[in-house]
This record gives C-alpha cells, structure tokens and sequence, in this order.
C-alpha cells in the first residue's frame, strides 16, 4: 500500500492558496482507487482549514511540521513534542533582536489551545493576530498571562526575508529547537518562521503515520526546506518546478510548476487515474 503526502503552499496549493478543481477532481480519483493520502504542512490545522474546505480528507493531517495532528473524521488532536521554558525564553531574545512578534501556541493542563505574544510590532504581526483570532478552537493572550505549567509546542511569525534569516542562523545551535523560514510564494515580501522541538518534523511524523497505517511505500511532494526530512523519509520524492533549486537536487524528480496542477498531473500519470 502507498501513502502519498503532500505539501501545501507551493505544492499542492495554487496561487490563490486554494486546491484547483483538477487537483480536486484527482483527489477524488485517488479515493475511489483506496490509495491512501494526507499532506503534511507547515500550518496548523486551524490555519489549513479554509484551503481545503473543498475536499474532506480522511487521514491523519501532519501539521506545523510534524508538532500537530488532527484527524479529520474523528476529530482529534495530539502533539508530538513540546519545548522548555529555556528554550521558549532564548526563542523569544531572538525574536526581538530581530524586531519580529513571535507567537507562541500553547496547550493548556485543561486541553484548551492559548496563543501568547508580546505587543505587536508589524503590519505582517497584524495579520497573525487577525487570523488566529477568528478561531473559537482558541484564544490570544498578552505574553504575561502565559501560566508556568502551559505546554509550549511551537512559536511561529512573519517578518522580511533579512528577519526570518537572522531568526533561525540565531537558533541553529540550540539543541532543543529546530528553526525553518520561507516564503515569497504569495507575496515576496513576506517570509514565515516556525520554530518547535528538534525531535519534531514532517519525516519522523511520516514515518509514523507510514507504520500506522501499515504502508509500504511513501511518495512526498514539497517544495521547502521543511519538507526535506520527508524526502529523507521517503521512498520517491517529487519537488514542483517552482522550488527552490536545493530542494529540487534532494528530489527524485522535479514535476509540474504548483500554479498549472503540477502535482495533479504527475498523480494522474503515476496512477493512471
């Protein structure tokens, strides 16, 4: 059996950062032939929800690189990994070296889904903050109401791409977290930072869901640095046309542009759908 997972932006998604009807319509071929699929993804489930209201998957979805899954059908949640007071403290001088608003997703010992920042410093924070506070499934909070027993799972931002770079090279020797940045796929300007636990990341939740599951075979599509641990993982990896030139080298193939259905075509030919 293969379990086929996908990327969002700049894979599976179109410029609009919305599934095409071809890419819906193939979706939809791959259930009726029971080949199994997900995407993993850099957003949290929350997030994700409004790109793909069009399509009900039925697996479990790897979100925020590998710290979140949610399935669908059940609707549960669990989390990988969770970070130290230390390391969420460290995170959070660098963020403001950089003069970037970091947000921080917590769970509370109730189960309830906080987000936690410091006052906002950007028209680019202002869009996070917009977003995260049209869900009811969780609640903003100024930084200083964050509880000492709340479990930190992930801090994430939007800042310049000069921001997102001086971020992570400042978190790469920290032995707890795992920096990763992107972006100029909708806007150019515009980069996104995630940081979460070293032990978290889209291969190893892969990998996992692969033994659930019982697969014996994973394809991955991606077009990021976040989705090279699951090319790592995999047993063929595919890179749109539009992504950078690393990850298409770390690639089994490099396939159609993520604008013109590229991932839906190769899904067509692969499987003659």
């Amino acid at each position: 059996m293969e379990l086929v997972v996908f990327d969002l932006d700049g894979t599976l998604l179109n410029k609009h950062q919305a599934l095409s009807p071809f890419t819906l319509e193939t979706l939809e071929a791959m259930r009726d032939k029971k080949i199994f699929y997900t995407i993993a993804t850099g957003r949290t489930h929350l997030a994700a929800r409004k790109c793909l209201v069009e399509h009900n998957f039925q697996e479990w979805m790897i979100f925020k690189n590998g710290v979140e899954w949610w399935h669908p059908l059940k609707k549960q949640y669990r989390h990988q990994t969770s970070l130290t007071k230390e390391s969420v403290e460290y995170a959070l001088t660098q963020f403001e070296l950089a003069s970037v608003t970091p947000f921080i997703f917590c769970i509370t010992r109730d189960g309830t889904h906080k987000v936690y920042h410091p006052p906002v410093k950007s028209p680019l924070s202002d869009l996070i903050e917009n977003e995260l506070g049209k869900h009811d499934e969780l609640s903003l909070h100024p930084i200083q109401e964050m509880a000492f027993d709340d479990i930190a799972t992930n801090i994430s931002a939007l800042g310049s791409q000069q921001q997102a770079v001086s971020v992570v090279t400042s978190l790469e020797n920290q032995n707890e977290l795992k920096a990763y940045c992107g972006g100029g796929v909708y806007n150019k300007d515009t980069f996104w930072i995630d940081v979460h636990h070293q032990d978290a990341c889209k291969g190893s939740a892969i990998n996992t869901l692969k033994s659930e599951l019982g697969a014996t075979k994973v394809l991955a599509f991606g077009d990021g640095d976040n989705d090279l641990s699951m090319f790592d993982y995999a047993d063929a990896s595919f890179a749109p046309h539009n992504a950078a030139p690393h990850v298409k080298s770390r690639a089994t193939d490099v396939i159609g542009h993520h604008n013109e259905d590229g991932v839906a075509h190769f899904l067509r030919d692969y499987f003659s759908l």
